[in-house]
């Protein structure tokens, strides 16, 4: 991928070049030839001494192992799609603020998403060995409101990192002036970028009715005012309990930074929303709140980046057929309802919430 390739990308998973690419599908020769190359560059550009090197089974976008020397245990997080994206740069260089910041999260050892001696991107992070915390709600184990409450508080310190423009950061500032700034001058080209695209899709796939989609038009639209933002903060972008790692009572630390954004500061809040009850949510701006005041009109900006959310959320659920998985799939095993009907009801809730017919402790 060449250097500002994310510029016209609003997430990830919804809006790759390479919707199919996942960089997990590979066959054993595949893999076995990636650890391969992978003992080599470690052995030659990191640490020697490798005693092992296994896989880690994570499950997001990238390839993840775990390095075993005598001394310590390190956590490698490979990026080898198709389209050759370079926003590790981004993510390596964010982790390091957020290490500065005090915020839980794995410290940085080592980045490289130059592929001039491996033809993949290398992140060397700490290894935590802490359980995520999505596994610890499916057991039963989680304290989610005292979770919740924390994650509001951690949500408002990581907001005083803030960034010049908005939206996904440009990995060429970074390369070229040794800053961290987004892609777009306003936030409202971000918020609204591929907007009528996702929508357009999720009609096309017989997802959402054509009225439906015209609803969800007119209230973004009827609540545009609400994008006009002068300062970017420091957005996980994704925000899930499978994404940080903890005890049922505590936060260990907050990973994969890899679709972080400077954007709006409910928008992480709202991601909360996409998942979890209005109690939870209730909570998490408790958590907030003890630090940083709230936002103006933080109710109305909720629902508003909720219906964004859940969205493009829909979009990545239709295209990877998340809607067809087993019970054994990430997303699937709490809720009541199945996760297709889950989706379209937040997306319902996300609208009334912004028509004023519904409070956050509502969801």
């Amino acid at each position: 991928m060449k250097l500002n390739d994310r510029k016209n990308i609003y997430y990830w998973k919804s809006d790759r070049q390479h919707t199919q690419g996942n960089t997990q599908d590979l066959n054993r020769s595949d893999i076995l030839k990636l650890q391969e190359q992978l003992k080599e560059y470690l052995t030659a550009h990191f640490k020697t001494g490798l005693l092992k090197l296994s896989p880690a089974g994570g499950q997001g976008n990238h390839i993840t192992l775990l390095a075993m020397y005598i001394d310590q245990t390190y956590f490698v997080r490979v990026e080898n799609g198709p389209e050759k994206d370079d926003y590790m740069d981004i993510e390596s260089a964010v982790l390091q603020k957020i290490n500065h910041s005090g915020i839980p999260s794995p410290k940085l050892f080592h980045s490289d998403s130059s592929r001039q001696n491996v033809p993949f991107a290398i992140q060397v992070i700490e290894y935590i060995k802490s359980s995520d915390l999505n596994i610890l709600e499916k057991k039963g184990e989680l304290e989610l409101i005292k979770i919740a409450m924390d994650i509001g508080k951690y949500i408002a310190k990581w907001q005083q990192i803030t960034f010049p423009k908005f939206g996904l950061l440009n990995p060429l500032a970074l390369s070229e002036k040794n800053i961290l700034e987004g892609y777009h001058d306003t936030y409202r080209d971000y918020f609204l970028l591929n907007w009528d695209m996702h929508l357009q899709y999720l009609q096309d796939s017989f997802f959402l009715e054509k009225t439906q989609v015209r609803e969800i038009k007119q209230l973004v639209a009827g609540a545009d005012y609400l994008l006009d933002i002068s300062q970017g903060c420091l957005v996980h972008k994704d925000l899930a309990l499978w994404n940080i790692l903890g005890s049922p009572v505590q936060i260990h630390a907050f990973i994969d930074w890899s679709d972080t954004i400077s954007g709006d500061d409910m928008d992480d809040i709202s991601l909360l929303g996409c998942f979890h009850s209005g109690q939870v949510v209730a909570s998490a701006l408790e958590g907030y709140s003890s630090v940083k005041p709230l936002p103006g009109m933080y109710e109305k900006k909720f629902w508003l980046h909720l219906l964004r959310n859940i969205v493009f959320k829909a979009v990545i659920r239709v295209k990877g057929d998340y809607f067809n998985k087993s019970g054994n799939f990430f997303m699937n095993g709490t809720r009541e309802k199945d996760l297709k009907t889950f989706t379209l009801e937040r997306i319902q809730c996300a609208c009334q919430g912004l028509m004023g017919n519904k409070k956050i402790t509502d969801l």
